[in-house]
């Protein structure tokens, strides 16, 4: 049992690499890195000039979901009728938390700081308020107007337009409420363990939060490369290679049943590799045999990073995380060229021996060469977003590592920018973002251990909070009530539902305080009590006996209770909370949306009778749409809904 002990994040960041080349993945290429890196030099420069503009995440497609591009459209209109001579005013529209409107325009005040002393007709920010509001074009979304306060423009929605949309939404599916972004591709770079490591504790924030957000991008439209950028070119391969033959002298002898855990193997090679001179120069060799490509070392490293990459396998599966392997050593070969060209625009000085790249505003340089000619994380960082940007060509980069490495690459990105790589002014594309996050704490403060004093395994964690979450099931007779893969496909959807969520709800930047007890409570903010809450909802539909795609088709769908009407409304705000999600890279921002959704619903539903009532169809569909939404966000942040519970 792991209990409510406390566990820090270690950093999940790629080992330091060595300069040799990797030679299972030149033997894919059609020409060598140094062509490439020639051929596309026009390339990047002309890509950085043409950058495109993110000031709005949204493109101009019509998105009828995203209430708030709907409204900017509208009050256009009316801002350029106000101010005909004003030019780049963009309207300012916000989700109003007053009991004034449903929607607010906000560019009244910005405005009247603009044209006061331009011979204006407008006395102050109030009748320019007046005027947007009096500019405004007919629209059936809009049911009534207000101006407040030093002109603040309130917007009352049509409750029949509300109404239609979200049935629009159930006939046609959710997929109509997705936002309209303006990049096309993208790589998301998360979890990163270090082969012949055992994955921790340390790589579940990185896992899930870059899962997350690669679901957001991807119910975008946008095509997202997940890269897994594992450790698995370093120099402690050195000492696992020796190690390996030191104890299977016959290498066919040695397979994952014959190396037993890894995470053992490398302790006891790293013990051997500390305590044993002669050990320690044999390893040293084997990295040097390995780095001149000698057969038989690169096949002990490749045999040793399949075992681990199935273990890793495993983990991947069980969360439900797809990931695509390009570790440090896909980027190896490409390291000695993006350097040249990096020196060749003048970017490169020696400093004590090494190669490094001065960044304004930074005391340390950015080393990319060691002063004994090797390469390190800056130098595979490089070359990987070369990579990325040229051979892949990503609009958006974006990593996903701990808080620590916030420095790390910011001086990357400052380079690449200086190279003219990225566009450098972070509101345009291509750009790269630094998804940093915090530490996780136990209630006492202190990092998660094991009895042993080791730090607590992923599938550790991962097994305590499945076999709690049955227990809970079994103490409520669900044991009798299902069958046995019923209850084991549910304890795992509410367990490792609950270990995502609780982490995605808080503020990745922030440190949190861990607690099974807390994560698998059935109250509050929490998976299990919004799975729970999903599931109430299916089963008040199964109990209506009606077909729900029928009434989807014949049913209409009405708003007329004031508890309906703000459900509704919450509901609308779906698209432009994903948007503002993956605007600031916050998940967290998902979770509050889908708790908020559920109370929401309770207090409609308490309030609202839906089966038996005069308006059991409509209320139905308001149901329906509900669990969609519901659904939608348990599938962005990995998590599995249940039906019964």
């Amino acid at each position: 049992m792991i209990g409510s002990l406390t566990f820090l994040l270690a950093p999940v960041s790629s080992s330091s690499s060595s300069p040799f080349l990797s030679l299972h993945r030149l033997s894919c290429f059609h020409s060598s890195p140094s062509d490439i890196l020639r051929a596309t030099t026009r390339r990047l420069a002309l890509a950085a000039t043409k950058t495109r503009s993110i000031t709005s995440m949204a493109n101009e497609e019509e998105n009828t979901g995203n209430v708030k591009r709907e409204l900017e459209k509208v009050f256009d209109l009316a801002l350029k009728a106000t101010v005909r001579n004003e030019t780049d005013v963009r309207p300012l529209i916000a989700a109003c938390t007053a009991k004034f409107g449903d929607y607010q325009c906000n560019n009244a005040m910005g405005l009247w700081s603009k044209i006061k002393g331009k011979g204006t007709e407008f006395k102050g920010p109030q009748p320019v308020g007046q005027a947007i509001m009096k500019n405004l074009p007919p629209s059936e979304m809009i049911e009534s107007c207000s101006v407040a306060g030093p002109g603040f423009v309130n917007v009352v929605l049509s409750k029949n337009w509300m109404a239609k949309n979200i049935q629009k939404m159930l006939v046609d599916g959710i997929e109509t409420w997705a936002p309209k972004l303006r990049v096309k591709k993208a790589v998301v770079d998360f979890s990163s363990p270090n082969i012949a490591k055992e994955m921790h504790v340390g790589h579940l924030r990185s896992t899930i939060i870059g899962d997350s957000l690669a679901r957001m991008l991807e119910f975008s439209n946008v095509e997202v490369l997940r890269r897994n950028h594992v450790g698995d070119w370093g120099t402690q391969f050195g000492m696992l290679i020796e190690y390996l033959f030191e104890k299977f002298p016959n290498s066919e002898d040695a397979n994952e049943t014959a190396i037993g855990e890894l995470q053992e193997f490398y302790r006891r090679s790293k013990n051997r590799f500390d305590s044993d001179p002669a050990f320690k120069e044999r390893a040293q060799q084997a990295v040097v045999r390995l780095q001149s490509g000698e057969p038989k070392y690169h096949e002990a490293w490749a045999q040793i990073c399949e075992i681990s990459r199935k273990e890793f396998d495993k983990v991947y599966k069980r969360l439900r995380v797809d990931l695509e392997e390009k570790g440090e050593s896909f980027y190896n070969p490409y390291i000695p060229g993006v350097i040249d060209e990096l020196s060749k625009q003048g970017l490169v000085e020696e400093s004590q021996g090494a190669r490094v790249i001065f960044i304004e505003g930074v005391n340390i340089p950015l080393i990319i060469v060691k002063s004994d000619g090797g390469f390190n994380y800056a130098s595979t960082d490089l070359a990987a977003l070369w990579y990325r940007l040229n051979e892949e060509k990503a609009e958006w980069i974006i990593y996903v590592t701990d808080v620590g490495q916030q420095l790390h690459f910011d001086m990357v990105f400052s380079a690449a920018k200086r190279a003219g790589w990225l566009s450098a002014d972070d509101s345009t594309y291509p750009k790269a973002s630094h998804v940093g996050f915090g530490l996780v704490l136990g209630e006492d403060g202190k990092r998660l251990r094991t009895r042993f004093s080791e730090v607590v395994r992923l599938v550790d964690l991962l097994d305590e909070a499945k076999n709690r979450s049955k227990a809970v099931l079994i103490e409520r007779g669900k044991d009798k009530e299902w069958t046995e893969e019923e209850l084991e496909q549910t304890a795992e959807a509410v367990g490792y539902g609950a270990a995502k969520y609780f982490d995605l709800k808080n503020n990745r930047l922030t440190n949190y305080t861990f607690s099974f007890d807390q994560m698998l409570n059935d109250k509050g903010n929490t998976a299990v009590y919004l799975l729970y809450a999903h599931a109430r909802i299916c089963s008040i539909i199964r109990k209506s006996g009606k077909d729900i795609e029928e009434l989807k088709k014949t049913g209409s769908l009405v708003l007329d209770h004031a508890d309906e009407r703000a459900l509704g409304l919450h509901l609308l705000h779906f698209s432009e909370v994903i948007e503002e999600a993956l605007t600031n890279l916050l998940p967290n921002v998902v979770c509050e949306y889908l708790y908020n959704l559920s109370e929401y619903f309770t207090r409609f539903y308490s309030n609202c009778q839906v089966v038996g009532s005069a308006e059991e169809t409509s209320r139905l569909l308001l149901c329906e749409a509900t669990a969609t939404v519901m659904r939608k966000c348990f599938h962005l942040l990995g998590i599995v809904p249940v039906y019964k519970i």
